[in-house]
């Protein structure tokens, strides 16, 4: 039996340019974790932290009682409960209307950035910042798992979302939204003190690369099985 090649076409060209997007998000990840690891990126951690906190009492996080609720709330678009039961319900939606294959794309996409995050974080094993209750602490710090997994999820929504009409206002506006959604999952988790900014960047760094990652994937099994869709 012959193995299949994947042969360069020109037409390709986004795929290649996707493959150097990966790469280079791959590159920053690794940057921001040997600076982290010995220790580089912690005076600009915390002078980042600090912007968001009462100079008074840098316990309490900046703004009143309403916007510390607001920013709680903007942080749960970003936790493991609220993507999953989202992925849950794209994954039900995208095999019942026969796309069975973006559907394991997806799941598949999400699960194993789930995955990757945790082994990095029990690999950095680091500390969360000092602004919260040790005792509430689930997980080490870095990445972050909100910004990876919302830049997983939002951003492969809204690449599909975009991939399905020709409309170039709608394919800006989907993309924008999970752009946008993916932003301020981050910022909230420095809002609340959560993690460090090193930590979110990582998150972005690997939930976008991994999600570029994922979607290459697809895609080249697609080229490769025109006649065997799943």
């Amino acid at each position: 039996m012959r193995m299949k090649i994947w042969p360069f076409r020109l037409q390709h060209w986004p795929l290649y340019a996707a493959m150097l997007v990966v790469a280079a998000f791959s590159v920053v990840f690794g940057m921001i974790a040997d600076e982290m690891s010995e220790g580089e990126t912690l005076a600009f951690d915390n002078a980042i932290l600090l912007w968001f906190r009462d100079p008074q009492n840098t316990a309490d996080p900046l703004g009143p009682p309403w916007l510390q609720e607001a920013v709680r709330d903007i942080t749960a678009l970003g936790s493991f409960s609220i993507l999953a039961l989202l992925l849950l319900l794209v994954v039900l939606a995208l095999a019942m209307s026969g796309r069975r294959g973006t559907a394991l794309f997806v799941a598949g996409s999400v699960i194993g950035g789930e995955i990757l995050s945790t082994i990095f974080k029990n690999v950095f094993n680091r500390t969360r910042p000092e602004f919260i209750d040790p005792a509430h602490v689930l997980s080490a710090s870095f990445p972050s798992g909100h910004a990876a997994l919302s830049a997983i999820v939002y951003l492969t929504l809204g690449t599909i979302l975009a991939g399905s009409t020709d409309k170039l206002s709608l394919r800006v506006f989907y993309l924008g939204v999970a752009i946008f959604l993916t932003l301020i999952v981050g910022v909230s988790r420095l809002y609340l003190g959560v993690h460090y900014p090193t930590d979110v960047i990582a998150g972005w760094a690997l939930g976008i690369g991994w999600a570029l990652l994922s979607g290459v994937a697809f895609r080249l099994w697609e080229i490769t099985h025109p006649q065997k869709p799943l």
